[in-house]
């Protein structure tokens, strides 16, 4: 079953429920799409100096978590970036990222208490892919030690097999991605002001599996044109990363689309059917 492709003001709870949870992973056609991102890569290079006119940030510390059998090394464009726009980045330093396998929630929790102690202040969390739900389980965990959560291209919603990595998932983590406790919790939003930044021409994650609740006044989503793969280089993203973090978790509001931004981005709220699972 495929979701709706049209608005239907009075759908059936337990219809639409249903529909949501089979959500299908994207098709070949998005999976070839995601060679693209060398391209991203190249693109950010090319609008460096367009973007290093954005306001410079307050100096909080960054912890950045990489994707599934991604390392630190995958997100130094991101780290430069963020160091280069007056933010002290830290990468997870836990090595390749398979899974939540023993040691690995304890050693993401001792670095970001080393980083607040080091700063003396909350940090703010970046998780791409998989690293996106570590970022937003710490935050759950440690609300007072996170200034706020972004995830890319985060699949934390949704069918566990919406997406063209739950094998590898599997494989690698020797877990079960179809625990219904489990899945219970990672849909529940961090209490900290949570951006997910999702593309619908994701090749390995089904957009709908990253859409935050529109009900939660501290969550939002900003659609980006980008593949899953080059996420955390794309020019846009990373733009986008930039704004959130200069916002004061104090008087956090929502992406504004307004001018020019309209042109690049679109904000998009929980579909009503999929809140029944919150």
């Amino acid at each position: 079953m495929r979701p709706r492709t049209r608005h239907q003001p009075t759908p059936d709870p337990q219809q639409g429920t249903e529909e949501a949870l089979h959500t299908v992973p994207p098709g070949l056609w998005l999976m070839m799409l995601e060679a693209r991102a060398p391209w991203e890569a190249l693109a950010l290079a090319a609008v460096s100096p367009w973007l290093s006119k954005m306001p410079s940030g307050d100096g909080h510390a960054v912890l950045v978590f990489p994707g599934l059998g991604a390392s630190d090394l995958s997100t130094v464009a991101l780290r430069r970036f963020l160091r280069q726009h007056n933010y002290e980045p830290y990468g997870w330093e836990q090595g390749l990222n398979l899974g939540p396998r023993d040691g690995v929630l304890e050693g993401c929790r001792e670095r970001i208490e080393a980083i607040c102690r080091e700063h003396g202040g909350p940090v703010s969390l970046i998780g791409w892919s998989l690293g996106g739900i570590y970022a937003r389980e710490m935050a759950k965990e440690m609300p007072d030690r996170v200034r706020s959560v972004i995830t890319l291209g985060t699949p934390f919603t949704g069918h566990p097999k919406a997406t063209n990595a739950w094998r590898f998932y599997k494989l690698v983590s020797g877990q079960h991605p179809h625990d219904e406790e489990l899945l219970a919790q990672v849909r529940k939003p961090p209490p900290v002001p949570t951006t997910s930044i999702y593309s619908k021409t994701d090749g390995v994650v089904a957009w709908q599996c990253s859409i935050n609740p529109v009900r939660h006044a501290h969550t939002e989503n900003i659609e980006v044109h980008a593949s899953h793969l080059g996420m955390g280089m794309n020019p846009m993203a990373l733009y986008a990363i930039a704004d959130r973090l200069r916002q004061d978790p104090g008087h956090w509001r929502r992406f504004d689309v307004q001018g020019a931004r309209r042109w690049f981005f679109k904000v998009a709220h929980q579909p009503e059917t999929v809140t029944q699972w919150y």
